[in-house]
């Protein structure tokens, strides 16, 4: 399958909605995502205008939002990437420690899964985080249920970090967090 991976425009908020609704619809969005499909649809367009222009390149450089394009323009997929820094405010699971990138809202749509769609959403998820100046780590969250994300992840090169976070809502459950390191440099010049 021929596919564009590229980064949102600003623009683009009414495909960006479109794609995190059916995120939320799929039946193990209950593992990967936080908010509800009730909550996001009930989200006003200034909402999603702002979301989507904060994740494309005419943003501050903290979001980025890749998506997948098939080459008759739709979307099958997307990943967001945070920039997170010790000083900044929690989003989600632990506060940062170090420079880092943190890997939200995974999703392909369940016609295009096995293709390599994932694969090439975060390979360039990855490689936009280590251009950012001062990272030092990639991280993400898997519910401790989702074992086919999991095992993604650890096949892409991520590991758990040895940290977890409740889930929010008092379920007894708990998100892991993986982490992938930068790339091992050489010191023989090669």
């Amino acid at each position: 399958m021929s596919l564009t991976i590229r980064t949102v425009l600003a623009d683009e908020w009414e495909k960006a909605r479109e794609l995190r609704l059916a995120a939320l619809l799929d039946p193990v969005a209950h593992l990967a995502f936080l908010e509800t499909h009730e909550d996001a649809v009930a989200r006003p367009d200034d909402f999603w205008q702002g979301r989507t222009f904060a994740a494309s390149e005419s943003g501050e450089g903290r979001v980025r939002q890749f998506v997948a394009e098939a080459p008759d323009g739709r979307w099958l997929g997307t990943v967001t990437v945070l920039v997170e820094r010790p000083s900044d405010e929690v989003r989600f699971g632990e506060p940062a420690k170090v420079d880092q990138t943190h890997l939200v809202g995974v999703y392909v749509r369940p016609e295009a899964r096995g293709g390599g769609v994932v694969d090439a959403l975060f390979r360039a998820a990855v490689e936009w985080s280590w251009t950012v100046a001062g990272i030092r780590r990639v991280r993400l969250y898997v519910h401790e249920e989702n074992a086919r994300a999991a095992a993604f992840y650890r096949r892409f090169g991520f590991a758990p970090s040895g940290e977890r976070v409740p889930v929010p809502g008092g379920t007894g459950a708990y998100e892991i967090e993986y982490e992938l390191l930068p790339p091992a440099v050489s010191r023989h010049g090669a």
